[in-house]
């Protein structure tokens, strides 16, 4: 592996991790409740965003503006396996060991935000009922849910990675 695709790829990925642990102790210590809102979630998807677009332009510059489809990939991939882990490493810190009672709290504000917006798009109650009811039954923040969320993330990741890499891959020069 190219040392300067893996140390940017650790580097920004540290970067990605840290800022989530910020963003997450953050948003715990001014309003839970902001964990369920949707604008939140978009602008901290743009931020992410961000971060893997700065970390590619980076190591195709450091590259002297030659990086392949297997460098981009695995320089954002790096930056996602790394920031991912750090995030769902605080969050089982947090929700587990530090403070276990936040995520009912959590689980009580995301079942009624659910329970709105269901009611705003005029789903009858039974199917809000229904929904609110297997709501009760998932711990988001066990280690398996925790484990089966930071998989989904490396996959996700993983596709947009592959976008991202045809995206800022050299092309190729034709010869006629």
């Amino acid at each position: 592996m190219n040392q300067i695709v893996k140390s940017n790829g650790i580097k920004f990925g540290l970067i990605m991790g840290i800022l989530a642990v910020i963003l997450t102790a953050a948003i715990y210590t001014i309003d839970i409740s902001l964990f369920t809102s949707w604008w939140l979630g978009l602008t901290l998807m743009f931020v992410y965003l961000i971060i893997f677009i700065v970390a590619l332009v980076s190591t195709k510059k450091q590259l002297n503006g030659v990086m392949t489809f297997k460098e981009a990939f695995t320089t954002y991939f790096l930056v996602a396996l790394v920031g991912v882990t750090i995030s769902t490493l605080f969050n089982y810190v947090l929700f587990n060991l530090v403070d276990p009672g936040a995520k009912e709290t959590l689980a009580d504000l995301t079942a009624k935000a659910t329970s709105e917006m269901m009611a705003k798009f005029g789903a009858p109650q039974s199917e809000i009922d229904k929904a609110l009811e297997g709501m009760e039954e998932v711990d988001n923040y066990s280690p398996a849910n925790l484990a089966k969320g930071w998989i989904i993330s490396i996959l996700i990741s993983a596709v947009f990675g592959l976008l991202f890499a045809l995206i800022f891959r050299s092309k190729p020069a034709y010869k006629e």
